[in-house]
C-alpha cells in the first residue's frame, strides 16, 4: 500500500487515457494520476497493413470505449496520451512511416476532439512510465529499449525521457550493421532489427527450418522445446542486440538498463544471450555489473507512460519534486 507521506502536498486527481499504438497491437487504459490506480485496460491487434486510416479509426474506437468505461466508474478523462512506433517530433507530429504511415496527419488535433491530446514516440512514453511506476524508480539515469516488431531505446536523466534536438532520438536499430568478414570479406548489410527483432527473428529462423514459423512467439517456444535452429536463431539475436546495448553502455553509462516489449520479455535464451553479451562487451569494470533488467511495467509500460505524459503536459509541471515522489516502490496499482 502507498504511504499517506508518499506526497508532500495533495494534487487533484487527472485521469487519463494512454494508448500505445505498435505493429502488432494497440494497448489502451485509463490511468489516474498522481498515485497511478489504473482502472481499465484493453488490447486489440493493430494490423497496419491495413493502413494508416483504419488504424487510427481503430484508435478512436478503442478511446471513445475507454471513455465509456470511465463514465461507468464516474472518471471524466481530462486527457488522452498516445505512444506512436514512428520517429514524433518535438511538436508532436509524426516524422516517419516505417510501420504505420501518419505523416502528414494532424493527430493531435484529430484527437482532441474526443480529449486533450499529446502525441509521443512509444518508446519515450513507455520509459517515463518506467521511471514513473516500473523498474525505473530507483535511477537517476537509466537506458531503456522495447525489442518487439522494432527495436527502439531512450536514454532517462532525471526521470525524464531524452528528446534530443529533433526528438529523433531511440533508432538504434534501423541502420545497416555493414559489418565485413575478415576472412571472406563480405559485408553483412542487415540492420539490427532484420536480425534482433521478432519479424527478423522469424526471418533467421525461417532461413534454416521447416515447418516455418508465423511469429516470434513460435520460434521462442521451438527454442524451449530444444529445437537447434530455433535456439540458434534466439540466440543469435540476443546477442546480437547485446552488442549495441554494449556499446549504448560504454558511451552514456547509465545505472541501469530496463528492458521492455514483446520480445524483449520473453526471457529464457534470448535474455540471456542478450545480458552475456553486454557484459561481455561493456568495456570497463566500473560499469560491466550494471543491473540490467525487465520492464517492471511489462507490456503495459507503453500506454501507462502514455497516459503519464498526458498527465505531466496537460496538468502542468509546476511541481516537478512533488511529482518525483509519487514514484514509491508500490509503483501502478492494479
Amino acid at each position: 500500500m502507498r504511504s499517506s507521506n508518499d506526497l508532500t502536498t495533495a494534487a487533484p486527481a487527472f485521469h487519463a487515457i494512454g494508448v500505445d499504438v505498435g505493429g502488432t497491437k494497440i494497448a489502451a487504459g485509463l490511468v489516474t494520476f498522481p498515485e497511478g490506480s489504473l482502472r481499465a485496460r484493453r488490447i486489440i491487434p493493430s494490423n497496419p497493413k491495413r493502413g494508416g486510416a483504419a488504424v487510427l479509426a481503430e484508435v478512436e474506437r478503442i478511446v471513445q470505449e475507454m471513455k465509456a468505461e470511465g463514465r461507468a466508474l464516474k472518471l471524466e478523462p481530462h486527457g488522452l496520451g498516445l505512444g506512436m512506433c514512428e520517429l514524433v517530433g518535438l511538436a508532436g507530429k509524426v516524422a516517419s512511416a516505417n510501420c504505420i504511415d501518419w505523416r502528414g496527419v494532424p493527430l493531435q488535433e484529430r484527437l482532441a476532439s474526443l480529449a486533450p491530446a499529446v502525441v509521443e514516440a512509444d518508446v519515450r512514453a513507455a520509459a517515463l512510465g518506467e521511471a514513473l511506476f516500473g523498474a525505473g524508480k530507483p535511477y537517476e539515469t537509466f537506458l531503456y529499449l522495447t525489442v518487439g516488431t522494432g527495436i527502439s531505446s531512450c536514454l532517462v536523466i532525471e526521470g525524464r525521457p531524452f528528446k534530443g534536438a529533433r526528438g529523433a532520438t531511440g533508432t538504434i536499430a534501423s541502420s545497416p550493421l555493414n559489418s565485413i568478414c575478415q576472412k571472406c570479406g563480405q559485408v553483412d548489410g542487415r540492420s539490427l532489427e532484420a536480425i534482433a527483432s521478432g519479424p527478423g527473428l522469424v526471418a533467421c529462423y525461417n532461413e534454416r527450418s521447416s515447418p516455418k514459423a508465423a511469429s516470434a512467439e513460435d520460434v521462442i517456444a521451438a527454442a524451449r522445446m530444444g529445437k537447434q535452429e530455433a535456439v540458434a536463431a534466439v540466440r543469435l539475436a540476443g546477442e546480437a542486440l547485446g552488442r549495441t546495448v554494449a556499446w549504448l553502455v560504454n558511451a552514456l553509462d547509465p545505472e541501469a538498463v530496463i528492458v521492455g516489449g514483446g520480445l524483449g520479455l520473453s526471457g529464457g535464451i534470448y535474455w540471456e544471450g542478450l545480458e552475456t553479451s553486454t557484459r561481455r562487451q561493456i568495456w570497463s569494470d566500473l560499469h560491466r555489473q550494471l543491473p540490467i533488467v525487465p520492464a517492471g511495467l511489462g507490456q503495459d509500460a507503453g500506454w501507462v507512460g502514455a497516459a503519464a505524459t498526458a498527465w505531466l503536459r496537460l496538468a502542468g509541471d509546476k511541481d516537478r519534486s512533488s511529482r518525483r515522489r509519487v514514484r514509491s516502490p508500490s509503483g501502478l496499482r492494479r
